[in-house]
């Protein structure tokens, strides 16, 4: 298969002799790196309510149609927990894949529109901080800022993640 081309502005994770790979070692990102994750996810109606059941929210605008319809939304509302940790884990594979320690916090997490069921998400990265570890000499802080767009181009989540990456091996 043949990576698209990254769009103006972009970079995507390469290092380690590949021309594209998982996560890179903190050595190898910059303040100013931007991702544009290739994979992209349609939520599906069993998405919602699987992730709503597993987590015990019984909010009815996720799970309960009739509710949902008589709201303001006029139909099921994706749980936001889910369009949260669906914008991490599309990032994943081109940011910290093999290369983390740990993550270490989320920050200023937004969720300024609503995801609705059929909607098609993608997601960005872009590097806003590097800070070497001041207890592991091994690894660095990565701040990144995500966001997760739906097909209008709508941002509709979005926050800092802080993650511990390994030092590149000497």
């Amino acid at each position: 298969m043949v990576a698209a081309p990254a769009r103006p502005g972009t970079r995507r994770a390469r290092g380690r002799g590949q021309a594209d790979m998982a996560g890179r070692f903190f050595d190898q990102w910059q303040v100013g790196d931007r991702i544009e994750h290739e994979i992209r996810r349609t939520v599906t109606e069993t998405d919602n309510l699987l992730f709503s059941t597993m987590t015990h929210n019984p909010q009815p605008l996720h799970i309960d149609a009739e509710a949902a319809r008589a709201s303001e939304f006029g139909q099921i509302l994706v749980n936001g927990t889910f369009t949260f940790a669906l914008m991490v884990g599309l990032s994943v594979g081109e940011t910290t894949l093999g290369t983390l320690v740990a993550n270490l916090g989320y920050d200023k997490l937004v969720m300024p529109r609503p995801v609705f069921i059929g909607d098609t998400m993608r997601a960005t990265s872009e590097v806003v901080a590097l800070k070497p570890s001041g207890s592991r000499p091994g690894a660095g802080i990565v701040t990144f800022r995500h966001e997760l767009i739906n097909q209008r181009d709508e941002v509709v989540c979005s926050c800092l993640r802080s993650a511990m990456v390994k030092r590149a091996p000497a």
